[in-house]
């Protein structure tokens, strides 16, 4: 039973999602490098903390695109157990997520005022709210 004209296809080209991937790294560089206002000793601090930032992120995005390929291959024939471990993977990249952001707001304090660490946070979470509804935006609901 093919899925209602409306259902956008899931993402499955490993070439696609690199590319919304490398997208998404340069936008939010920028987008913080403008929404963030530091000083030079500040900057100099603060970018270095934001790419290992960045990089335990991809770890926990890898996980979720990982999820949502696996789970583009076989939703049409999706049985409870797969149904439930692929929401739980989402659920878990949540918690994830959180928990990473209230570690880095602790560490972004120590070198930028308590207001600019919850500033480049508040940046980073919206950042990735966004990214968030265009990913599932791109995947089927259960069927």
């Amino acid at each position: 039973d093919p899925a209602p004209a409306t259902q956008p296809p899931p993402i499955t080209d490993e070439q696609i999602v690199a590319q919304f991937r490398s997208d998404l790294m340069a936008k939010r560089a920028d987008i913080m490098a403008k929404g963030l206002t530091l000083t030079a000793d500040e900057a100099a601090k603060f970018w270095p903390l934001f790419g290992t930032f960045q990089k335990e992120q991809d770890l926990i995005v890898n996980e979720q695109i990982k999820a949502t390929e696996e789970y583009a291959k076989h939703y049409q024939e999706l049985g409870d157990k797969e149904a439930l471990a692929y929401v739980n993977a989402l659920l878990e990249r949540d918690d994830k997520m959180h928990a990473l952001r209230i570690k880095w707001l602790a560490k972004f304090q120590t070198v930028l005022t308590s207001k600019m660490a919850a500033r480049a946070i508040q940046l980073d979470r919206r950042l990735g709210l966004v990214a968030q509804v265009k990913i599932s935006s791109q995947v089927p609901l259960i069927p």
